[in-house]
């Protein structure tokens, strides 16, 4: 009788202790989801009752891993007076807080970068410096993930016994494999260390109008090791990084998203200019595509055959320069046709007579 006295408090207290840390892991995650619901509540009527939007994004950012971190806190409140789930947190503790740090992390950094680009409109007309900001906000984002994850997961890994015996063990032959490594991850690692010095020096930025590998079109986003450009025709041109910072390109907007455009003439040599150059300022000027800063109408070519016109004009940015350039070619050569057809250029032969032979 005695054995089997024995036998049955041994099995009640092993069914008692993984029930009694349940039940104080239960309550502690429930008053923790609670206290988190209720705060957050507040926290999203106190945003939307002021003006600006990055409360609303700070506090949709941060709902989720706050949750976790508020379960992991009273988690910890609660092992401290509980013997039984002291024990079992204390495994899994040293792994699981590397991961809300990180993520808490990842929140408010994404979180103040989204909030930085409110302010930062890239949908004005003079939209450099948005653009600029943009593009640093972009790249800080892109770093600052890549670095949070990274020590984020060997925080983790270091957490796990066997993980870190092999990290020891390696050691002794990590000069061959740091080598190999090396030399595989070369293109990642030029790319990354591109993507910190596009950062800094800027020769790129979001929506600028560029010109490379004989394509045109727009920057349309920035990645640690990759650009897309978006080619006017609704293709994507994916670009390494390294690519800016190596070979030559066109930044059209660099400085300003104003351009100058132009649209070329081949009129005859007896073309008179004074009419033309009236038509073309009756025309820009009723453009509203024109920006108002530059017409210009020159004779930049002559051959024997004909003269080049050029007609300079400017707009805010480059789609609107190209619909200019298509608007003003069509109706100059629509106004010559109907006005001047004698201004076009012509294709001269001439006979040669027995006297001019003879002479």
């Amino acid at each position: 009788m005695g054995s089997i006295t024995e036998t049955i408090d041994k099995s009640t207290g092993l069914l008692a202790d993984p029930l009694h840390a349940a039940l104080a892991a239960g309550i502690a995650v429930g008053a923790a989801i609670a206290l988190h619901a209720l705060l957050f509540y507040l926290l999203r009527r106190i945003a939307r009752r002021t003006d600006q939007s990055s409360d609303d994004i700070v506090v949709r950012h941060l709902f989720r891993p706050t949750r976790l971190a508020i379960v992991v806190i009273a988690l910890m409140g609660a092992a401290r007076y509980v013997p039984e789930l002291r024990e079992v947190w204390a495994d899994i503790a040293t792994f699981v807080l590397p991961a809300v740090v990180g993520w808490m992390a990842l929140a408010i950094v994404r979180a103040l970068v989204e909030a930085a680009k409110l302010k930062a409109d890239i949908s004005v007309a003079d939209n450099l410096k948005a653009r600029r900001k943009r593009t640093k906000l972009t790249m800080f984002n892109r770093i600052a993930t890549f670095i949070i994850v990274f020590v984020t997961v060997g925080l983790m890994l270091l957490a796990i016994p066997g993980v870190r015996d092999i990290g020891v063990t390696l050691v002794a032959s990590a000069g061959l494999a740091g080598l190999a490594v090396g030399a595989a991850a070369q293109p990642a690692l030029k790319s990354l260390i591109a993507g910190v010095q596009m950062a800094l020096t800027e020769p790129i930025n979001i929506d600028d109008a560029v010109v490379l590998e004989g394509e045109w079109g727009w920057i349309e986003d920035i990645r640690t090791t990759y650009v897309v450009v978006k080619i006017w025709d609704e293709r994507r041109l994916v670009v390494p990084t390294s690519y800016f910072l190596e070979k030559p390109f066109q930044n059209w907007t660099k400085q300003t998203a104003n351009l100058l455009g132009t649209v070329f003439l081949h009129l005859d040599p007896k073309a008179k200019i004074g009419p033309i150059r009236e038509e073309f300022y009756r025309q820009i000027e009723a453009n509203e595509r024109w920006d108002g800063r530059v017409k210009v109408v020159q004779v930049t070519d002559t051959t024997r055959d004909s003269k080049e016109v050029r007609l300079l004009m400017s707009a805010k940015n480059s789609p609107t320069l190209f619909d200019l350039r298509c608007d003003i070619r069509e109706g100059m050569m629509e106004w010559l046709a109907d006005n001047r057809p004698q201004d076009f250029a012509k294709l001269r032969l001439m006979e040669a007579t027995e006297e001019a032979e003879s002479a």
